[in-house]
């Protein structure tokens, strides 16, 4: 299935639309991106498609967060 893709009017809203989705992710799973990222890098989760997208979208916030400080 292919995700959709969305327009955002500004880097800022794209920020707390990841950032929403990010904390969804964080109160389903109890634990928060950037240690489940550290553990998913290293291949100590599954590649569940949910975890996948997780991974996607905290890339994702991370280039925004870059993006928005440089």
């Amino acid at each position: 299935m292919r995700k959709q893709q969305v327009q955002y009017k500004s880097s800022l809203d794209a920020l707390i639309a990841v950032a929403k989705r990010l904390s969804l992710y964080e109160s389903q799973h109890n634990m928060d991106s950037e240690y489940f990222f550290d553990r998913y890098s290293k291949g100590q989760l599954s590649d569940e498609a949910i975890f996948i997208d997780w991974a996607n979208d905290y890339r994702h916030y991370l280039g925004l967060r870059q993006a928005s400080n440089g």
